[in-house]
């Protein structure tokens, strides 16, 4: 592990280098050909360079770079960059009122800042796409070893194994046989094409574990091990995370399934006493409810403008080959469960099932252009009127028709929780993996799953980080988008 570190803190370095080369060529840049620094007298330009890089550098003590982590997303280092542009700009403009009050620098900074904060955004995306392609390689890897049974363990080895940027390399398993009839379904539903589908090692069973570490042996666990096994069982826990600490391995644990109560708790102390209460998810919130519909009918505005205009080519395409009208409205579920008519782009010939059968992979009810919609998402394009009219947001759990509603609230527990913020024209579910038809209940229940995680943990730059993610498709195609 300590390898890996050492690469860590290199590939920060080469980062935060690239970040002072950027804001120098930029400040070059205008030196040069900007005409209000030309009027600059001489050894203004010289000292403006040499604030730009002391607010930089000061800049980088609070807002340093977290690209390199595993454990980070992308609406974390979308905030910590807008907090290092913003942060060296101010700091120039006071540095630069000290040595030249009377200079009108305001304008010049705001250019120079707007450029760095663009310019460093598609840094980042290049970083953090050359990070990726350096740990699929097998370069700056870290190797983990699970222990336990439990279907939480699949879990990890999912987002382990599949998420290239973590550059986690998976050494087996201590559990028993269960567990790797879960990661092959795994497996074989996600059908990963871009990585090698290695069969998960079973290194033996809990007890096998525990014997040996009893007997002083010499165990090769990697650098990082993640442990779900029930509190119960305390000794494994004990004897398993003592282990790891004596030999430099980072442990975790993963409450097993029939464990976790499904509830977001913050950790409070009363007196020295540790204790969990319960807490109100953020868009109840009456502010971050104003602070998202704002942001709805900005970006409603934004997306509904060039739809105006590609609209009478959509209009003659699908009259051409589909005879009907040229939306599709549907009654869907809605906030606080009521309904609402959601609009699309008509992708499928009229037919009387459509409010009853999903959209399958070779459905003959498609037409050739309305399977291209659906691919490339332009169908959803009308929903953008349902935000701006305020039954959606652009962010949140996917509505669903009436007669899903009717049928999964009896199957799935807590699927009706979901309604309780409105529902989005993309969400959490669909860019990680839970897009499109759902044949079994477990795609619906991992939907559902991770629609209440988004409740939970919403926040603007959660919402900016799903809009990037769904943008992508348009480049990269989900299997899934049928």
């Amino acid at each position: 592990m300590r390898s890996n570190n050492q690469s860590n803190r290199l590939i920060k370095w080469i980062i935060m280098t690239g970040d002072f080369f950027l804001m120098n060529g930029i400040v070059l840049g205008f030196s040069h050909w900007h005409w209000r620094m030309g009027t600059w007298e001489h050894g203004m330009v010289e000292i403006f360079i040499l604030v730009n890089n002391i607010a930089l550098m000061l800049s980088q003590l609070r807002f340093s770079t977290i690209v390199h982590l595993r454990l980070v997303g992308g609406g974390d280092i979308l905030k910590r960059l807008v907090g290092l542009t913003v942060a060296q700009s101010t700091l120039t403009y006071l540095l630069m009122l000290i040595f030249a009050y009377d200079l009108r620098i305001g304008w010049i900074q705001w250019e120079v800042g707007t450029l760095f904060v663009i310019f460093l955004l598609l840094k980042r995306m290049g970083e953090r796409w050359f990070i990726k392609l350096y740990r699929e390689a097998g370069r700056n890897t870290r190797y983990v070893t699970l222990v336990g049974s439990d279907p939480e363990m699949a879990g990890i080895y999912r987002k382990l194994k599949n998420d290239a940027t973590l550059g986690y390399r998976l050494l087996g398993y201590y559990g028993d046989e269960h567990l790797q009839k879960l990661v092959d379904e795994i497996d074989k539903v996600e059908k990963n094409k871009k990585r090698e589908s290695v069969r998960l090692k079973r290194l033996g069973s809990c007890e096998e574990l525990l014997n040996a570490i009893k007997k002083g042996e010499e165990l090769n666990l990697g650098d990082e091990l993640y442990c779900s096994v029930s509190r119960i069982e305390r000794n494994i826990i004990r004897d398993v995370s003592k282990y790891c600490d004596q030999h430099v391995v980072r442990f975790f644990y993963v409450p097993v399934s029939v464990e976790t109560i499904g509830l977001n708790l913050k950790r409070e102390m009363l007196d020295d006493m540790e204790v969990y209460t319960t807490y109100e998810n953020p868009l109840q919130n009456s502010v971050n409810r104003v602070v998202k519909r704002m942001f709805d009918i900005i970006m409603s505005l934004m997306f509904l403008i060039p739809t105006a205009l590609i609209f009478p080519f959509i209009l003659i395409i699908v009259k051409i080959q589909s005879p009907g009208p040229i939306f599709f409205k549907q009654k869907r579920t809605g906030l606080d469960g009521k309904e609402f008519y959601c609009y699309k782009f008509r992708s499928m010939h009229v037919n009387e099932d459509a409010d009853k059968v999903q959209a399958s992979k070779d459905d003959p009810r498609k037409y050739p252009f309305g399977n291209f919609m659906r691919k490339t998402n332009i169908d959803e394009l009308p929903q953008f009127w349902n935000v701006l009219k305020g039954d959606m947001s652009i962010v949140g759990p996917r509505p669903h028709m009436l007669a899903h509603t009717e049928q999964y609230s009896q199957l799935i527990e807590k699927y009706m929780v979901r309604h309780f913020v409105k529902p989005g024209v993309t969400g959490w579910a669909q860019v990680t993996g839970f897009r499109g038809e759902t044949k079994e209940l477990w795609q619906m229940e991992g939907r559902v799953k991770r629609d209440i995680w988004y409740m939970e943990h919403w926040s603007i730059w959660l919402d900016f980080r799903i809009i990037w993610m769904t943008i992508k498709t348009f480049f990269i195609h989900d299997e899934n988008a049928y």
